[in-house]
């Protein structure tokens, strides 16, 4: 049954399948007076990661969902990868998940039963390492294999971490490698050698759980996970809604060994150059192929997290702990004509 592979019944793979930020604005442009709740404490204004609306007790309620097609062959590890991918939206916000749904696209008359069968275990054994249920879900017949998960958590008022509330001066560091674009691209083709196909997949089945420690430090003034966007975008998201610039350090960025091995035989995302499309106006870069590395999608990537200077020995010493790389690769200041520099 394996020796089907999964990344040719999708036209694309993960999050390289997002739809590109210019669009995304365009479509979340909104014609329509919406409904005013004031407990809604987080929605679409600020493409933060998850919905975040007030229970009244100190606490929030946090809803996100995310779903994709294959970016690996094999359906158990695809269907773990897609629901860890969804499930770090929570840790993100700084909360703990503890139910999830499922959301499954199968192309019925092409792939059978089984293999669903076991995409959605892959799904049930991410939410058991996560410590949730997996209580439900809904399923379509579809042209292309999908799937993910709509999660819900919870979170303390005072603990929620977003996206736009970073401040001048903190450092900026990564939880996982980029690159994870590259190699699942250079599979896709065909190009990917043996020794190499344990690479972006091990990195994509590590869960983002630190994110509940990383939101109990006092100093931590934004944080995100890096996927579909890029690094670049994702960090634009931080500079734009926090009204700041970055100045980040390329040779200090964490990236997969081998990434530019395949960058060198063209295993490039088509959603790396949308996402330089969107981005190229505001960022400065050091030379033209870094574009490759900072826009490449990442799919169950990094925690981005921004750290003010007081409590950098506390936050690395957390990541050290937990087996992360601790070495900042950039830093905010105040707004600049560039949102972005690379030196």
């Amino acid at each position: 049954m394996h020796e089907i592979r999964l990344t040719q019944y999708s036209h694309g793979s993960g999050c390289g399948c997002k739809i590109s930020p210019g669009v995304l604005r365009e479509i979340l442009h909104n014609s329509v007076i919406p409904a005013n709740d004031p407990r809604l404490l987080v929605g679409n204004e600020s493409l933060d990661d998850a919905a975040v609306y007030d229970m009244g007790d100190g606490t929030a309620i946090l809803s996100t969902t995310d779903f994709f097609m294959p970016v690996v062959d094999d359906p158990f590890v695809f269907g773990k990868i897609a629901a860890i991918n969804a499930i770090s939206d929570i840790y993100a916000m700084g909360g703990k998940p503890f139910l999830a749904i499922a959301v499954l696209g199968w192309p019925v008359n092409k792939l059978s039963s089984e293999i669903a069968r076991e995409v959605v275990d892959g799904g049930r054994e991410a939410c058991k390492e996560a410590g949730i249920i997996l209580a439900g879900g809904h399923s379509i017949d579809n042209q292309e294999p999908i799937f993910g998960l709509a999660v819900t958590g919870r979170v303390r008022i005072d603990q929620i971490k977003r996206n736009n509330t970073a401040t001048a001066g903190s450092k900026l560091y990564l939880t996982k490698p980029l690159g994870v674009g590259i190699l699942t691209t250079a599979l896709k083709l065909g190009r990917l050698r043996d020794k190499h196909k344990h690479i972006a997949a091990g990195s994509m089945l590590k869960l983002n759980a630190i994110g509940q420690d990383i939101a109990e430090i006092e100093g931590i003034t934004a944080m995100t996970d890096v996927t579909g966007f890029g690094l670049l975008g994702h960090l634009t998201e931080v500079c734009e809604g926090s009204n700041l610039s970055a100045v980040i350090e390329f040779d200090k960025i964490p990236i997969l060994a081998v990434a530019g091995e395949y960058i060198a035989q063209n295993c490039i995302p088509g959603g790396t150059y949308r996402n330089w499309e969107s981005y190229r106006q505001i960022v400065y870069l050091r030379e033209e192929n870094d574009k490759f590395i900072l826009c490449d999608p990442q799919t169950s990537g990094g925690l981005l997290i921004a750290v003010e200077e007081h409590a950098v020995a506390q936050t690395e010493h957390l990541l050290k702990t937990n087996n992360i790389e601790a070495v900042s690769f950039g830093y905010l200041t105040s707004r600049t004509e560039v949102l972005i520099t690379v030196i």
